[in-house]
């Protein structure tokens, strides 16, 4: 890192309506520097990156970006392609891909002259295979990413960004998906590119690797940033005292007897388009007052697994068993009738109904419950006061429980389907990424709800591609990869790691 400064924000503001998203808000960042940018869910963190990229014009405030020379120059706001010349790239937190179009179409769209009159494709996946190469990175350049899982659509979003050549690159949240050897492969690539001039600033609530590979830390609360600190000087608790004004408070996972089982799948098997979708005689027993923690690089079967266990997906052999209970009927219908809750990893695509009310959206799986309708009307009184209740326990924020679901942010649209599926007191609970994308209070609440769940009865399925989250909720640890799952019997994180690349021995 040297001191020569390649990035300023100066003063930034952006208000929607009457929410002020940032308020002033000043940075900067140093050419080879690595800044990491924390915050709680809706602090500001997204809002300040799109003005830098462009997509928002803010209301006041400035940017300044080093030219090839190092001098600042004036960056012309909102207007992308403006930041895309000036060498900055963004991997946004929803993606911004072509679905229709495989990973190398969309990892060169929009990089080549309109008038090129023949694509130069063999250049490009010889360049799109050195960056892979060269940042441990892997996608499938000839698949449609409408076919591959979030993981694999996050990891294109990356070598997208790369692709362009770019001196500053923003990631939000760029290991979700990745084992802990892969994400050390890739913070170390990183960091051989920054030892070569680029810069980076990268979002993430995992403080082990904020801690561990970024040069300073920024912490925006409520738009406005709270403090700036050189990370050799942070540790934790600094860093929690920052985000929300307090020490965050951890609840232990108690040592607990397991009970009588409530998820039983024996020889289960399912047919899909890819390994991604596939499992092949997978067999798993969840008891009562136990967290049973599915860890594994994503697309490798979690998906086929998660659609099994909520009823999305048949299976091709095998039977499930819930509380005693053969299921031959698979409907999402039947496995909530047969008290299986569902915190599905997509929340905006398989959590909600985006154009319902968040009051509507909290009982959309209980429209057979006479509190909720009478003869076929809906109570709508009743569903708005349990709504406003809800609303209140979960801490779900937002224009209010009559505006539309879609209009909340990731993070309380995560305690929004919290509360409609704890609410239920079900005895089997599918958590598939709980905490991805949340701050640290988000997913400490996330916790302690999963394990008030585990004390009252219930037993959990925790599918995460966050090991330190694997380790620190479940009782047992197994392992999918390629569609097949192990028990790990261990808890060494490198261990645990090396069975999630493939070494399942």
């Amino acid at each position: 890192m040297t001191q020569q400064k390649i990035l300023s924000l100066n003063g930034l503001s952006k208000r929607f309506g009457s929410v002020i998203a940032n308020d002033a808000v000043s940075l900067e960042l140093h050419k080879g520097e690595v800044l990491a940018l924390l915050g709680e869910n809706g602090a500001g963190k997204t809002t300040l990156m799109n003005m830098l990229f462009g997509h928002y014009m803010p209301d006041e405030g400035s940017v300044d970006v080093a030219d090839e020379e190092g001098n600042l120059r004036p960056l012309a706001l909102g207007h992308p392609q403006a930041a895309l010349q000036a060498g900055i790239g963004m991997v946004h937190q929803h993606f911004t891909l072509a679905e229709n179009l495989n990973a190398l179409d969309n990892i060169v769209l929009g990089s080549e002259p309109l008038r090129m009159l023949r694509r130069d494709r063999a250049g490009a996946r010889a360049k799109i295979e050195r960056i892979m190469a060269h940042t441990g990175l892997t996608a499938h350049l000839d698949v449609p990413v409408g076919k591959m899982s979030v993981g694999e659509r996050q990891r294109v979003e990356i070598l997208k960004a790369l692709y362009r050549d770019v001196r500053i690159l923003v990631l939000d949240e760029p290991t979700a998906v990745l084992t802990p050897q892969e994400a050390d492969t890739l913070f170390s690539n990183i960091g051989a590119m920054t030892r070569e001039g680029l810069s980076v600033i990268f979002i993430s609530h995992k403080l082990r690797e904020v801690l561990a590979f970024s040069h300073q830390i920024a912490v925006l609360r409520h738009g406005v940033k709270v403090g700036e600190i050189a990370t050799a000087d942070a540790n934790e608790r600094v860093i929690a005292r920052m985000m929300v004004g307090a020490d965050t408070q951890e609840t232990p996972r108690e040592a607990m007897e397991p009970g009588k089982p409530v998820l039983k799948l024996e020889n289960i098997s399912v047919v899909g388009r890819s390994k991604r979708d596939t499992l092949e005689n997978v067999s798993l027993t969840v008891r009562r007052h136990e967290i049973l923690g599915i860890a594994g690089v994503s697309g490798n079967g979690q998906s086929a697994l998660a659609g099994l266990i909520s009823g999305l997906t048949r299976p091709s052999g095998g039977s499930i068993v819930v509380d005693h209970i053969g299921i031959t009927e698979h409907h999402p219908q039947t496995m909530i009738r047969e008290g299986v809750g569902r915190i599905p990893e997509d929340r905006h695509h398989d959590g909600i109904v985006g154009a319902m009310s968040v009051a509507e959206n909290m009982v959309i799986e209980r429209l057979d419950d006479p509190e909720v309708q009478s003869r076929g009307l809906l109570k709508h009184d009743a569903i708005s006061a349990n709504a406003d209740r809800l609303a209140a326990d979960y801490d779900v924020r937002g224009p209010g429980v009559n505006a539309r679901a879609r209009l909340l942010s990731g993070g309380n649209i995560q305690k929004m389907i919290l509360a409609r599926v704890f609410e239920q007191n079900p005895k089997l609970i599918l958590a598939n990424q709980p905490t991805r994308g949340l701050d640290m209070g988000a997913a400490a609440e996330v916790a302690r709800r999963l394990l008030e769940a585990r004390a009252r009865g219930a037993g959990i399925v925790l599918i995460s591609e966050d090991l330190d989250e694997v380790l620190s909720l479940a009782d047992r640890v197994m392992v999918i990869h390629d569609g097949e799952l192990i028990e790990a019997n261990t808890r060494d994180r490198e261990k645990i790691g090396l069975m999630m690349a493939g070494e399942m021995a």
